[in-house]
């Protein structure tokens, strides 16, 4: 060895450099710098992204399970409970991470045995793949088809299920139906969800049973769920709306959207009207149970979940079920009417105090309660939308407040008569300012309204040539007080009436709208109008739900989250002088000294009731073959009360009354107003 070395060494000093000890001087030199590179990544590994690759590690890991909650509940303007929650034990499925149909089979089997569910809804397609969980009977199954040549499973289970299906294979006794119902409940769950398989009535000894065999089950879970209750009556529901049952799930128009949302199949969701607009609101957030390795034996609970929190309507639900009451009494036994209808509405603010209506088939007499008629019936009001036409005249300046004087007469044009209902023969001319037409409900006097905003010179029995852009002139004063346009309302549905067709072929039209013989308006929409007037021109944006509200420690109303306050859409540009003609008139509907007046039945109210009446004549028409339209007439009240202090607007609308009816609609506004001082607010020191 020592003479190796001195050979290898003999070479240098015959003047050649070593080359060996360069050369490891360089591969150490290499060595060391992947060393120290190795050392910084996997410091900079473990240091700067640690925490991001365990997260990774314990994602692909772990599984994260989620639990339903109970929904926010609605609860009137006083406290009371009108839609809560109604728990149920339930029997719930979590499948767990590489599940099989076989498995799954097995565990319907065993259910089955302790647990009975509804199978109406099975179908033979379910039955078929239930059969064919069993490998026995796939495998028989399969052996019996000749299969096409280069088929795909897919297309091979499909011919399996028609064989199943055609030759009815599968048993259809009741224990067999029952344990494909359960098969399929849980089959439509994904890994590590949760779905229900009977979510009420769950007896007592099905939950003893279950409780002892669930070793036998996994995934098989003894839980809640909640259904909804009204205890102040489900006549309620027309307004809140409707969940679906976590029986049926998700609703199958919505199911893409809502699952992108976060929720599962089986979960329950808002249908319609507050329960669908107020969802993110009423629907909490799940629990969390981590799912550690993928083992439902490995739960841990993460985040218990938050009930929903709650709505607090600005509706009475006393006052609610009693002017329900009073609509479906003003309805009764009236020939051809399609129904009555009720708003009352806070003026300053724009909250619902009570909605009420009910719809009414002529042929059969049937009635069905309606409330939400109020903003989706669109109804011909007759006189009660004069205060805006006089309101629209006095903006314009075809009239002001001190010169306003037209005489009442039939006006004749073209071989048209159109005339005031106290003076249809001509025989009762006489001078009207804009405060006694209101009085009265002069036709004419809005008619010469109309003319004059068109600029017409009206000539009697002459051509109506008026200028069409009446109907523009007129609509849009209209607007502005919220008649023919949306309200606003927070509920869906709304629509905004009718608009007749205009143009100079119609312009004889303009003459009945300016009277309210021709558009078509929502309930609301004259509540919206009288409001308006109420409350000195400001058009308020109506709203039914006062208040969000967290649930307290004890399950009752918590703090105010969020308060909904009055909404301004528009106000109307006019005096005070001007709107004093307004008012004036609508207090001299009640309180006025002319023998025409149209609303003396209410003068010994009190408060005191400002008012507009309005009938329409109208027509109902059954649709049969042959039948011939029936003359019918709308009554329609607007108004409000304190007539010095406005705090409350009450209007009802009754379509398709007998021709000779007459006062239907001060008679149910009176008994409404009655209710309200007496459910709603004291009367005392009000004059």
């Amino acid at each position: 060895m020592n003479s190796f070395l001195q050979k290898i060494f003999h070479h240098s000093d015959r003047g050649e450099n070593s080359k060996v000890p360069f050369r490891l001087n360089i591969i150490l030199t290499v060595v060391g710098i992947l060393f120290a590179i190795l050392i910084i990544q996997l410091g900079y590994l473990q240091i700067v992204n640690g925490n991001q690759y365990k997260a990774e590690v314990n994602r692909s890991d772990n599984s994260v399970k989620y639990g339903n909650v109970q929904r926010g509940m609605i609860y009137d303007s006083t406290g009371r409970v009108l839609v809560g929650n109604k728990a149920h034990q339930a029997i719930q499925y979590t499948k767990g991470l590489s599940v099989t149909s076989a498995d799954l089979y097995k565990i319907a089997n065993t259910l089955g045995k302790y647990l009975t569910v509804d199978t109406s809804t099975l179908t033979p397609r379910q039955e078929a793949d239930f059969y064919l969980a069993n490998a026995d009977n796939l495998k028989k199954v399969s052996s019996s088809i000749s299969f096409p040549k280069g088929s795909s499973t897919s297309e091979q289970y499909t011919l399996e299920l028609q064989k199943v299906m055609n030759d009815k294979l599968y048993s259809s006794d009741k224990e067999t139906k029952n344990a494909a119902e359960i098969f399929q409940k849980m089959s439509g769950s994904y890994q590590l969800s949760t779905t229900y398989i009977k979510t009420t009535n769950v007896t007592n000894k099905e939950i003893a049973e279950i409780g002892e065999h669930l070793d036998e089950m996994p995934g098989v879970q003894i839980g809640d769920s909640w259904t909804r209750e009204y205890p102040n009556g489900n006549a309620i529901q027309s307004i809140v709306g409707t969940v679906s049952s976590e029986k049926v799930g998700l609703p199958s128009d919505r199911i893409n959207t809502l699952l992108a949302e976060g929720y599962s199949r089986n979960d329950s969701v808002g249908q319609s009207y507050l329960e669908e607009k107020y969802e993110a609101t009423l629907r909490g957030s799940k629990s969390q149970t981590l799912i550690k390795g993928g083992s439902l034996d490995k739960a841990v609970k993460q985040y218990v979940g938050q009930k929903g929190d709650n709505l607090q309507l600005t509706i009475n639900s006393e006052f609610e079920k009693k002017i329900q009451s009073l609509v479906e009494e003003a309805d009764q036994g009236t020939g051809n009417s399609t129904g009555a209808y009720a708003v009352v509405m806070n003026p300053n603010t724009g909250g619902i105090i009570g909605l009420a209506g009910v719809s009414r088939d002529p042929q059969t007499g049937k009635e069905t309660p309606n409330a939400l008629g109020t903003i989706n019936s669109s109804i011909v009001m007759g006189s009660v939308v004069k205060g805006a036409m006089v309101s629209g005249a006095l903006m314009d300046k075809v009239i002001t407040p001190t010169n306003s004087t037209l005489t009442d007469k039939p006006i004749l044009t073209g071989g048209t008569r159109k005339a005031s209902w106290f003076n249809q023969s001509g025989n009762h001319d006489i001078a009207l300012d804009a405060s006694t037409a209101l009085e009265v409900s002069s036709n004419s006097y809005m008619m010469q309204l109309a003319m004059k905003e068109a600029k017409f010179n009206y000539v009697e029995g002459g051509a109506l040539t008026m200028n069409p852009n009446v109907f523009n002139i007129m609509r849009g004063y209209f607007n502005q007080f919220g008649l023919g346009v949306y309200t606003g309302i927070d509920l869906p549905g709304e629509t905004k009436g009718i608009q007749g067709p205009s143009g100079s072929a119609n312009i004889g039209k303009a003459l009945d709208l300016s009277y309210g013989n021709y558009d078509a308006y929502t309930p609301m929409q004259i509540a919206q109008y009288i409001s308006t007037i109420a409350n000195g021109g400001y058009r308020i944006e109506p709203h039914i739900v006062q208040s969000i509200r967290a649930s307290s420690k004890n399950g009752k109303l918590g703090r105010v989250k969020y308060t909904v306050t009055p909404t301004v859409l528009n106000k109307i540009d006019m005096t005070a002088a001007q709107r004093k003609v307004v008012t004036d008139g609508f207090y001299k509907v009640v309180h006025g000294t002319n023998e025409y007046r149209t609303g003396i039945t209410l003068n010994t109210v009190k408060p005191s009731i400002s008012a507009k009446t309005g009938t329409a004549q109208t027509f109902y028409s059954s649709g049969k073959k042959g039948s011939k339209p029936v003359e019918t007439v709308t009554l329609s009240l607007g108004s409000f009360a304190p007539s010095d202090n406005p705090q409350v607007v009450v209007v009802v609308a009754i379509p398709n009354l007998p021709s000779d009816a007459e006062s239907n609609n001060v008679q149910l506004a009176q008994k409404i107003y009655e209710a309200y001082w007496k459910y709603v607010q004291s009367d005392s020191g009000l004059k």
